[in-house]
């Protein structure tokens, strides 16, 4: 089994990755440091199956175009995508600049709309596989001081459920988290205690529990958020 996984070296991405690859899965690692990138791979590195890594500036079409290219020769096809990257600015909408906007646009969503259109279509070729898109409770109700990342998530949201549409008779299945406050870098030097979060390896074990349920079922959406924030 091969799994593609974007945002893979921090938070939710690195504990999905993990999780996968003690599974036994071949991964594609994407994000913006190589030098992350290297050190994740030589962490797992340790049997004979293939670790890829790419590096990736989501935000930009052009790169994405070329790790589009050079995982379809490198790889082949993917049973499992994981659209994790993401880009949280904080900001109310009519003060930030066009700026916040457009970047978070651009990873949230353009990203995630270009590496799902082309898993997406291989999965339906196939006639199987699963895609993940780690979306944000601000996708269902806007958050405080998060006026961009609200709109862009909310559109993730929006393009998992086309997807899911569009897959569904192809036997391909399409599923969103909607982590609530989860302990990742965005919350570094916060003094709230660990265990009132979301941890990144609930999320994971979450999502390996999904891939094994039978044949004819998708869980749709998973909001999972904290006990007592």
């Amino acid at each position: 089994m091969k799994a593609v996984i974007t945002g893979a070296t921090k938070g939710i991405g690195r504990a999905i990755a993990i999780k996968l690859w003690q599974e036994g899965y071949h991964l594609a690692l994407v994000a913006r440091g190589l030098e992350e990138l290297e050190e994740l791979r030589d962490e797992l590195l340790v049997t004979d199956r293939n670790i890829l890594i790419y590096s990736v500036d989501c935000a930009l079409k052009e790169e994405v175009s070329q790790f589009l290219k050079a995982v379809e020769a490198d790889f082949g096809f993917a049973d499992v995508l994981v659209n994790n990257v993401g880009a949280f600015m904080p900001g109310g909408l009519l003060d930030e600049d066009d700026e916040t906007f457009e970047i978070q646009q651009a990873i949230n969503v353009n990203a995630c709309y270009y590496i799902s259109k082309f898993f997406g279509k291989k999965m339906r070729s196939e006639q199987r596989g699963h895609i993940f898109n780690i979306c944000s409770v601000a996708s269902k109700a806007p958050v405080a001081n998060g006026g961009s990342y609200s709109v862009t998530k909310a559109a993730m949201l929006s393009l998992n459920h086309v997807l899911r549409q569009e897959l569904a008779p192809h036997n391909v299945k399409v599923t969103a988290f909607l982590p609530g406050s989860t302990k990742t870098s965005s919350w570094e030097g916060t003094t709230i205690p660990d265990e009132k979060f979301v941890q990144p390896a609930d999320i994971a074990e979450t999502l390996y529990t999904i891939l094994n349920l039978s044949k004819g079922v998708n869980v749709d959406e998973v909001l999972i958020t904290p006990l007592n924030f």
